[in-house]
């Protein structure tokens, strides 16, 4: 039992208990942010701004550039998306749930391909283009970018992004020895599976008015 203990836990030894308890903060308001998020609540991004603040101090701090970067997107997106989510399209409509067009689709490659070259120009700038990580964690900042943007704009399919990119996230973040943000993915991806389906009804429910 001790062993699995040190396993899972150990790397935290050396950290600072503020930092720990941030993390746990963090934590606990993004998995509200997604939950809000699941059940179409404009409370996803109130949480999700102090989440992606805490974590934006906490990586930068721990080094760990691409991470913080996603944050730091995060924070700048949530505040669009509120906004966004917020806005009428009409006197008594507010931005509803839809699919992506053609024109929104494409932009999702751009996002993608653009990501990817800001975080390796990044990665190399500050000489941490030296390990697989690096690669794993430049795809997943990709997906991440591209599943927030579509979140902003109330897309259904900003759900496989996020599905996607928390699959990966899990055995990543563990690897990187965070194991409270690894179990967060964890649960992440299964919220996720929710949020999609939880959509595609509410989806399907206006389209048959």
């Amino acid at each position: 039992m001790n062993d699995v203990i040190e396993a899972l836990f150990g790397q935290y030894r050396g950290y600072e208990t503020i930092d720990i308890a941030l993390e746990i903060i963090a934590i606990l308001f993004g998995f509200l942010s997604v939950w809000y998020a699941k059940v179409n609540k404009i409370w996803v991004y109130p949480t999700g701004l102090i989440s992606t603040s805490i974590f934006v101090y906490l990586l930068l701090k721990w080094g760990l550039l691409g991470d913080m970067l996603i944050n730091a997107y995060y924070f700048i997106m949530s505040i669009y998306g509120w906004y966004i989510w917020t806005r009428k399209v009409d006197a008594t409509h507010h931005t509803p749930i839809s699919r992506t067009t053609k024109i929104e689709k494409q932009t999702s490659v751009i996002i993608f391909i653009l990501t990817l070259i800001f975080v390796f120009i990044v990665y190399k700038s500050f000489d941490k283009w030296n390990s697989w990580v690096a690669y794993v964690d430049t795809v997943t900042t990709a997906i991440f970018f591209v599943g927030m943007w579509l979140m902003a704009k109330r897309k259904i399919e900003n759900w496989i992004y996020w599905i996607v990119g928390d699959i990966i996230s899990v055995p990543l973040y563990f690897y990187k020895g965070f194991t409270f943000t690894s179990f967060q993915y964890l649960i992440f991806t299964i919220i996720a599976v929710y949020g999609y389906l939880e959509w595609k009804k509410i989806l399907i429910n206006k389209q048959q008015i």
